[in-house]
């Protein structure tokens, strides 16, 4: 009386009757990370904090804020010298910034003593603003390219000794 119709029935028959399409290979979905290239901007600005040390040379393209102690040499595009910093050993930069201690000479397009600033060594310079209260020791030269100083024509630096310069003392403590 009922019967079952083929139509519906699952099994290896109703799948052999269909034809078979031609299979597609099955790609997991991934995810990729591309860094997206740096901006063609300013970068950031490296700061060495106030509790930080460092013994040795820095050098950078880009702009340092030092904070803490380096003693050793620093050549940068920008560098600030906070009120709390102290550097033993020769800065060289486009751009300086003192607010706190140097010892050893400074080289700079432009260089600013702020009034607490404390600076022992000869400063070469483009030019300079020293503001009333900084205390420097040590001789100022103007040149026109004073990145250039001490160094040779191929950019190797120099091994003969400076010639001594005349000392002078400024407090301009007002």
């Amino acid at each position: 009386m009922f019967s079952k119709s083929r139509i519906n029935e699952p099994g290896p028959k109703a799948e052999a009757e269909k034809p078979k399409a031609p299979e597609t290979p099955v790609t997991k979905p991934t995810m990729e990370f591309t860094p997206s290239p740096a901006p063609k901007g300013k970068a950031a600005v490296s700061v060495l904090s106030s509790d930080l040390t460092v013994v040795g040379n820095l050098r950078t393209t880009g702009d340092i804020q030092v904070e803490g102690t380096v003693e050793g040499d620093i050549r940068a595009h920008l560098l600030t010298v906070g009120e709390s910093a102290t550097i033993r050993g020769e800065i060289v930069a486009d751009d300086i910034v003192v607010n706190g201690r140097v010892v050893g000479r400074v080289r700079g397009l432009k260089v600013r003593l702020t009034s607490t600033a404390r600076v022992e060594g000869d400063i070469i310079h483009k030019t300079i603003a020293i503001e009333s209260g900084a205390h420097f020791e040590g001789s100022v030269q103007r040149q026109e390219d004073p990145l250039a100083a001490g160094r040779t024509q191929n950019g190797s630096a120099r091994m003969e000794a400076p010639a001594p310069a005349p000392a002078a003392v400024v407090n301009s403590k007002g």
